[in-house]
């Protein structure tokens, strides 16, 4: 008989349906039409009940099924119990079909972390711009992000009628991913994607030193490497703390996989391990290709303002 899928395949195909019920719950709470939205930190750090109630399904279902993985989420909730109409317990067959690399065949449980940000883009979600917002689980061992699912809840919305409403993209470190057309932005082109509502003089000098010939300012870390993999942008930069580790995990997978580059403004790493910082203070540096470039142009003060 066939060995059963490896532990990380299943983790990956769990994660697969329960990003699209979050998906569900998200596109459900709005045509609902009451939010629910408490200010966190400000007017720019939003909660709403979409980002509560993902955020319990997923840690709920994953848990349930991997109960030895640590599972870190971006809302800080209520211990409360969580209805039955929340856990998914499904899991997608075609991610079980494909074989799992070797370097990750023999991963135990407790050896994984799983980084979800329910709701990425809540600001833009709360402002009608719905395509800006996906649901992110990035999957961590060894404290690198090796698989992500990050799922659209509203892509295609404008399509009219009879368009098939959201996606979900996936993908795992030496298998690839799935779920979208992968293509190059334009050659010569220096296309920035960057951050819609937490600019600064930081930013925008970082910004202008690469000498863009186009600056796309949209919502949500997933959404932006979303620009990258489908060739709308060439690269994603931002020069402020505020992203966080639930932001760019899924997004890193996913990019890696398909052999972009993200880092913060200095060239490091991102680190995922269960005890690291939840914040990336120094900033995101992200590219699908010629990301040389880019890391070579971050002028030396903006280095300087931000420290790892």
């Amino acid at each position: 008989s066939m060995a059963s899928p490896a532990l990380l395949m299943r983790v990956v195909a769990s994660a697969y349906s329960v990003a699209e019920k979050a998906a569900t719950i998200v596109r459900n709470v709005l045509a609902a039409g009451d939010l629910g939205i408490v200010e966190k930190t400000g007017a720019n750090d939003l909660q709403t009940k979409a980002d509560r109630l993902v955020q319990m399904s997923i840690c709920a279902s994953l848990a349930r099924k991997f109960p030895k993985v640590t599972i870190i989420g971006e809302e800080d909730l209520p211990t409360e119990e969580v209805t039955e109409e929340l856990i998914e317990d499904g899991h997608c067959e075609e991610i079980l079909k494909k074989t799992c690399p070797a370097q990750y065949t023999g991963i135990k449980e407790e050896e994984l972390v799983i980084w979800v940000d329910p709701l990425d883009g809540t600001k833009e979600y709360t402002e009608g711009l719905l395509d800006h917002v996906t649901v992110l689980i990035g999957i961590a061992y060894g404290g690198k992000a090796i698989a992500g699912v990050i799922n659209q809840p509203y892509y295609n919305y404008e399509a009219g009628a009879d368009a098939v409403v959201g996606r979900t993209i996936w993908g795992v470190l030496g298998i690839g991913a799935f779920g979208f057309q992968l293509t190059e932005a334009p050659a010569g082109k220096h296309i920035i994607v960057t951050t819609r509502s937490h600019s600064s003089t930081l930013v925008n000098d970082c910004i202008s030193a690469l000498n863009p010939d186009t600056v796309i300012r949209v919502g949500g870390a997933g959404n932006k490497i979303i620009q990258l993999i489908e060739g709308k942008a060439s690269a994603y930069v931002f020069a402020s703390p505020g992203c966080k580790k639930w932001d760019t995990c899924a997004p890193e997978a996913i990019l890696h996989a398909v052999g972009g580059k993200i880092t913060d403004i200095h060239g490091n790493s991102f680190q995922y391990n269960k005890e690291v910082k939840h914040m990336n203070s120094a900033g995101v540096l992200a590219t699908l290709r010629n990301y040389d470039y880019y890391a070579s142009r971050i002028p030396n003060n903006v280095k300087q303002s931000l420290v790892p």
